[in-house]
């Protein structure tokens, strides 16, 4: 590892320049955008891969925004390049469809020949592998600020071409008390989880609210595609089995979780091919996955990745758990969501979704009207507990029509 300044990066990065590389970088919220910034302007061309962008870095005309991931930072971008794929996935098209030349990671400051990930391993592990592997460049923006993870975080000096240190702020979310509806549907979740369960949560107000609800409980377990300042109140109120340590893939939320998070064994980050595989997922005990979705149907299918057929998301790790929940002995998949739109102002519940579906087959759905039991149903019972449990009381009766006209009422 060569340590070098962002605009010798730049320079390292220009060998490419008259190809259109692939690069990918740290994503959600460890970007390391002045590195992004620097290596991309050196480039008239190339691909960009991050999951869950975020707004801030580059995108000029040369630049095309390419994810498996669709965040704010890339929404409706008009060379936005798309890739449907499982999360557990992902790392798997690095070395077939999606071969990356550079690599632009967020990390610690070495340490004994290490550095460490610190807030987001993820597919990078993967795209770190296939980068080297053909010959290509792996890039740090080293940050004194990042804390220091184990697991799959840390990596060897040797698999970095070269170095940028910097000194900046990590991108902070500070948690707020969740409104009424989201306290309900937590409330709800949270009856639904019992001691010794393992829980995957992400980040929100309904996340929270679930796991707000559940200081009470004992012996559960952490397996998530990522966790925020939730995961301190539970391992404050002793709710966390001490025994087992907090398995995620990347963490986003307060300083104060950050501070809790740095050089803290109780914390294993894992490569995403490891956290989302169903299979693993699977083995855990009564693994309970927390999901949301932007609608249901009658037929107990998920959206949660488009509007008005516009891509908004992707699958991220929603089917991934999904599955590996169901199948884990004593687990069950939740999906939460309010019952009523309120920006769109319209209803979550609708007769039938008509755009690709993200996921299915849950074990309930929950809204702030109730539990609707899924699992075990058959479809008029499923449609009959999704209206009169989980749908907006103004809904009830064109869902009933609708029901009706495809013989499920």
């Amino acid at each position: 590892m060569r340590i070098t300044t962002l605009d010798g990066a730049a320079r390292e990065a220009a060998r490419f320049a008259d190809t259109t590389p692939r690069i990918v970088v740290s994503g959600n919220f460890a970007s390391p955008v002045e590195l992004v910034d620097a290596v991309v302007s050196a480039l008239p061309n190339c691909h960009l891969h991050a999951l869950n962008a975020q707004p801030g870095m580059d995108l000029h005309d040369g630049v095309i925004p390419e994810t498996t991931f669709v965040g704010p930072g890339f929404r409706r971008h008009p060379r936005l390049s798309y890739v449907p794929c499982r999360l557990s996935q992902v790392p798997h098209l690095f070395t077939e469809q999606l071969p990356p030349d550079i690599v632009l990671i967020h990390t610690t400051t070495p340490s004994h020949g290490h550095v460490s990930l610190g807030l987001e391993v993820n597919i990078l592990p993967g795209a770190i592998e296939a980068c080297r592997e053909r010959g290509g460049l792996v890039i740090a923006m080293m940050n004194p600020r990042m804390p220091w993870t184990f697991g799959d975080a840390e990596i060897s000096t040797e698999l970095i071409d070269v170095a940028v240190e910097v000194d900046s702020p990590l991108t902070t979310h500070d948690p707020t008390p969740p409104g009424a509806d989201a306290a309900e549907i937590g409330d709800s979740v949270a009856s639904l989880v019992g001691d010794g369960a393992t829980l995957q949560a992400g980040i929100g107000e309904i996340p929270d609210a679930s796991l707000a609800g559940l200081a009470d409980r004992r012996g559960l377990r952490l397996w998530t595609e990522m966790f925020s300042d939730g995961a301190i109140a539970l391992e404050e109120a002793g709710a966390l089995d001490r025994d087992h340590p907090l398995v995620t893939s990347f963490v986003f939320g307060s300083q104060r979780l950050y501070d809790w998070l740095n050089d803290n064994p109780r914390v294993r980050m894992t490569r995403t091919e490891t956290t989302n595989a169903p299979a693993e997922i699977a083995k855990q005990p009564r693994m309970t996955s927390i999901n949301t979705a932007l609608q249901v149907d009658l037929f107990d299918q998920a959206n949660a990745s488009r509007v008005h057929g516009r891509i908004y998301s992707g699958f991220g790790g929603q089917t991934d758990f999904t599955v590996g929940a169901i199948h884990s002995r004593g687990g069950q998949a939740l999906m939460a969501l309010r019952s009523w739109h309120p920006r769109a102002d319209v209803s979550t519940i609708v007769p039938l979704i008509p755009a690709p579906v993200t996921s299915y087959q849950h074990s309930a759905v929950i809204t702030e009207q109730g539990v609707a039991r899924m699992w075990g149903h058959d479809e008029r019972e499923q449609a009959h507990n999704l209206i009169e449990q989980a749908a907006h009381p103004r809904e009830r009766e064109r869902l009933w029509q609708a029901a009706a006209e495809v013989g499920k009422a």
